[in-house]
């Protein structure tokens, strides 16, 4: 029998990787837990850097995985892809899916709107749905890959529900999801990544504020702010924005290695 509350747990363990506690079903995002200095070479002309180790790792397990995409190092790098295999399950892109199939880790490859239900220790039901993302403009899938986000719908001792926007930018398929659903927060991936060219890969400060504008009642939870050499912005310039505006009170950010609690109301 489900308890009269939901209990919503979140630890920060830097770059894009969070531990969503909800009900006592343990979720992950995007895992990185490289240590700080570790370098990935994209080209002659590009190499990324680890500016951060995790703040924390992992203490109990990890019931499901959410990868928002399996080819990018600030997303999955190598300690991360280890631990996929501790992971009960891993749900990533259907392209992510097939890449892992041989290789030890329990996936299941979605596309967006696609979704599947899970039941939480307390009795919650708990439905993932993928979402759509665009990592970069118009025209950039040939060379990013595919991405998803996700849809997180709780019912049971309550209803409520959380977003998480994998890594893309703000464009009308956000717009179109913001009628849709209605969050109660958003885990944004921001950062405003520019590993290969005068473009954003992930949200800068003008698309995060769009998505507070396209989900009116939700708090937003930066990650993928910090800790790598090609963020080009941060959580002081998301904080000054907000501020400017006079909309600080929407945006929540996490303190790396802190287990912090969210209520669903």
């Amino acid at each position: 029998m489900a308890n009269n509350s939901t209990q919503v747990q979140v630890t920060y363990l830097g770059g894009p990787t969070v531990i969503i506690e909800i009900g006592g079903l343990r979720l992950m995002t995007d895992p990185t837990l490289d240590p700080v200095g570790t370098k990935f070479v994209l080209s002659e002309k590009s190499t990324e850097e680890k500016l951060a180790g995790p703040a924390a790792f992992p203490e109990q397990p990890i019931d499901i995985v959410l990868l928002s995409h399996d080819q990018h190092f600030d997303n999955l790098d190598g300690k991360g892809r280890a631990f996929l295999k501790e992971a009960k399950l891993t749900i990533t892109t259907k392209a992510g899916a097939g890449r892992l199939k041989d290789t030890g880790v329990s996936s299941l490859g979605l596309d967006p709107r696609e979704y599947r239900t899970y039941d939480a220790p307390n009795g919650d039901r708990i439905k993932i749905t993928a979402t759509p993302a665009r990592h970069g403009p118009a025209g950039i899938t040939k060379m990013t890959g595919d991405v998803i986000g996700f849809h997180i719908a709780v019912s049971g001792s309550q209803a409520f529900e959380l977003y998480v926007t994998g890594d893309t930018v703000y464009y009308n398929e956000i717009e179109k999801l913001g009628e849709r659903i209605d969050p109660r927060y958003i885990f944004v991936f921001a950062g405003a990544a520019r590993p290969r060219g005068p473009f954003n890969l992930t949200m800068g400060t003008n698309d995060v504020i769009d998505t507070a504008h396209a989900f009116p009642n939700a708090t937003l939870i930066p990650l993928h702010s910090e800790g790598w050499s090609h963020y080009t912005e941060n959580n002081n310039n998301l904080l000054e924005a907000f501020s400017i505006l006079g909309i600080a009170d929407r945006l929540q950010i996490l303190e790396p290695g802190v287990v912090t609690a969210l209520s669903p109301d």
